[in-house]
């Protein structure tokens, strides 16, 4: 195969992963990094490295769009980035001394959580007491309602939500997605933020914990830009597409069958983890 039809199927696919990531909300790097190791058989530490610099683009485009509209905690935010970030340079720096097979199973947990956690109910916590760490730290906010007025909410174990996103970003550092299934259990169910709040800034700091972990990513030669290139530009055209798409589509029968999509690819990986298929 030719470098240009290998750049040029890399390409489509990524895109595809960014049209299947947005309309499903699991987000692009759960599809591209299978896509990389199984469908074209790259390193998975190099599959990382790609899915990273996708995960940058894709936060940065959405996550902006998301801020504008006056959904995003970005107060909550910040202080959260502290233990996504901490939890992806430590992530990032062991990950590489992790064969392929421990990736592999490691990641098809993940993805099996992932899957999951999409499909438990999510409440809007209209009537949570906030704690008195949150109101300190000034953690409480509004998000707009489709009919023009706002909604106010408070939030409450800021601690255990911490803690939870620093195991999100260790993950993220070591996986290369943006591990937004943990990231959203640690602010609906862990701190009571309103479902649309935690998805929207949990979308919002996938950005930075993945520049913290590409940062040492690049330092080991890893991020392969002829790989890495054509992965960021298909994901971040497909995640527009799926924006759009999103508006105008019914996807509730797209995404139940995603879902057992990715049910099936984790077990793949796990399989394949286990019997040391990806160690070549």
């Amino acid at each position: 195969m030719t470098v240009l039809a290998f750049t040029l199927i890399l390409l489509i696919g990524a895109y595809a992963a960014g049209l299947l990531g947005s309309l499903t909300g699991l987000g692009g790097g759960v599809v591209v990094i299978p896509l990389l190791t199984l469908c074209f058989g790259i390193d998975f530490h190099y599959a990382v490295g790609a899915a990273l610099v996708a995960s940058i683009a894709t936060s940065s485009g959405s996550g902006s769009a998301y801020v504008k509209e006056g959904i995003t905690n970005i107060r909550l935010g910040m202080l959260l980035e502290i233990a996504t970030t901490i939890g992806a340079v430590i992530g990032a720096a062991v990950a590489l001394y992790f064969n392929n097979s421990v990736l592999a199973i490691i990641f098809g947990l993940a993805l099996t959580t992932t899957a999951l956690a999409q499909r438990r109910k999510h409440a809007d916590h209209t009537d949570v007491k906030g704690s008195a760490m949150a109101q300190k730290l000034k953690l409480y906010g509004e998000y707009p309602l489709k009919d023009g007025t706002k909604q106010a909410y408070q939030l409450t174990n800021v601690a255990g939500g911490f803690s939870v996103m620093a195991l999100a970003g260790f993950l993220s550092g070591i996986l290369g997605i943006g591990s937004g299934a943990l990231k959203v259990i640690a602010m609906d169910g862990c701190m009571k933020v309103p479902f649309k709040v935690s998805t929207t800034t949990s979308n919002f700091m996938i950005g930075v914990t993945a520049c913290a972990s590409a940062v040492v990513y690049i330092q080991r030669g890893i991020i392969v830009p002829g790989i890495a290139f054509p992965v960021m530009i298909g994901v971040l055209l497909g995640a527009l597409t799926g924006a759009r798409l999103l508006k105008k589509l019914d996807v509730k029968l797209l995404r139940k069958i995603f879902f057992y999509a990715i049910l099936a690819v984790a077990i793949n990986m796990i399989y394949m983890g286990l019997t040391g298929g990806l160690n070549h």
